[in-house]
């Protein structure tokens, strides 16, 4: 007989792949159609850009005083915002105070971040007594409110802008850690890292390859829910003597000083609390968009 020979289809290389879309493709599509995270967002670039260019765009110089002007209501020719108590254009002292202020609602959040979320991870994969002597540490940070949490360890380490910052990271380490530490558990239960263990893999090629991808997302979102409250507590900080020292111009630090014009130039002593307030609800309507989009439902 003769052998039959089979010739097998050769693959084209024009038919099209299809590719499903990308997770932070999805993100992004998700965050395009939320107008109130958009506005948000652009509200924080916006600040962000003021920030960074204060020093050459303001309108006056923030630190010439003068008795003679000092109180002048909004609208006032040359002082469109006003005048503080001491003479100073308000409108050069919020765009330079917004440096400070979002240096210190950021800063801690992204080191609190970095340091909960190693500390989380290990105490979430490890699990047994590695895991019960890491949360029973942080349980104790939870017996104090955040607020006098930092205004204690503040004091104890010194009015200062270092020290603000070192006291906020410390405030926010304990609250990422337990959100680190609930996905990473949830995550090293399921089956994809128990067939990855099973297959030989070690604990940090399971981590990186299979655990990182997967907590780091809502861990994300946590801590960019967190800046709010980073700012408004460094805000009282300043308030409190705490945290940026005169003249340097700082929201809550203007916020102090202009306490006692609340009844003489009321409006005027209002603007770097609008100033936190709306800053504070753009960075909560952001993470509230980015915890929305982020979602992954199937």
């Amino acid at each position: 007989m003769t052998p039959t020979t089979v010739t097998l289809p050769a693959a084209s290389a024009a038919t099209p792949v299809v590719r499903s879309p990308g997770y932070w493709s999805n993100v992004l599509r998700r965050l395009r159609r939320d107008p109130v995270a958009l506005g948000a967002g652009a509200v924080i670039l916006l600040l962000i850009i003021v920030a960074v260019l204060a020093p050459w765009i303001t309108p006056a110089d923030p630190f010439q005083a003068s008795m003679l002007r000092r109180l002048r209501p909004i609208g006032t020719e040359g002082y469109p915002l006003g005048a503080d108590e001491l003479g100073r254009d308000m409108l050069s002292r919020l765009m330079l105070g917004a440096r400070l202020s979002l240096f210190m609602g950021i800063i801690p959040v992204i080191l609190a971040f970095a340091i909960g979320s190693a500390i989380g991870i290990l105490a979430g994969y490890a699990g047994g007594l590695t895991n019960t002597i890491i949360m029973r540490v942080v349980d104790v940070f939870y017996a104090f409110p955040s607020v006098l949490l930092a205004i204690a360890l503040s004091g104890t380490l010194g009015a200062g802008i270092f020290n603000a910052i070192v006291s906020l990271t410390i405030v926010f380490i304990p609250q990422i850690v337990r959100v680190a530490e609930s996905v990473t558990t949830q995550v090293r239960r399921s089956d994809y890292v128990d067939a990855a263990r099973a297959s030989g893999a070690g604990p940090v090629t399971i981590v990186r390859a299979h655990v990182l991808s997967n907590v780091l997302g809502p861990i994300f979102v946590y801590a960019t829910s967190l800046i709010s409250v980073s700012m408004i507590l460094a805000s009282g900080l300043s308030f409190l003597g705490l945290g940026v020292r005169p003249p340097e111009p700082e929201w809550g630090l203007m916020l102090n000083t202009l306490r006692t014009a609340i009844y003489t130039q009321p409006w005027v002593a209002a603007l770097p609390g609008v100033m936190i307030f709306v800053t504070s609800m753009s960075f909560n309507l952001l993470s509230d968009g980015l915890r929305n989009a982020m979602e992954v439902k199937e």
